[in-house]
Parts: C-alpha cells; sequence; structure tokens
C-alpha cells in the first residue's frame, strides 16, 4: 500500500464522518464539504490503486 492509497482512505473516511454529522445535524454546508472530501479521498486513493497497479505490472515483467 503506498501514501497516496493510505492518505485517501484517511481522507474519504473524514469526509464520510463530516458528511453524516452534517445530515444528522441539519447542516448542509458540513453536509456538503464532507462530501467534496470524501470525493477527493477517493480520487487519492485510486490513483494510489493505478501506482500499485503500475508498480506490480512492471515488476511482473522483470
Amino acid at each position: 500500500m503506498n501514501r497516496d492509497q493510505v492518505k485517501g482512505r484517511m481522507e474519504e473516511a473524514k469526509g464520510k464522518v463530516k458528511e453524516v454529522a452534517g445530515q444528522a445535524t441539519d447542516n448542509h454546508s458540513l453536509e456538503a464539504k464532507g462530501r467534496v472530501q470524501k470525493n477527493a479521498g477517493d480520487l487519492q486513493a485510486d490513483y494510489g490503486d493505478a501506482k500499485e497497479q503500475v508498480k506490480d505490472a512492471l515488476h511482473r515483467r522483470h
């Protein structure tokens, strides 16, 4: 697991917490910020996943 995967998953989790807290308190701003943070974390984790796949593919070739 690389740094982008870890950081992305952490941001995704923090964003989900904010999103749920915003829903529970009817705070639309917090909910939206959480959704954005969650999606950004998901993208970073996906980027990290892609890096790992490339790295694994290169190692299999040698």
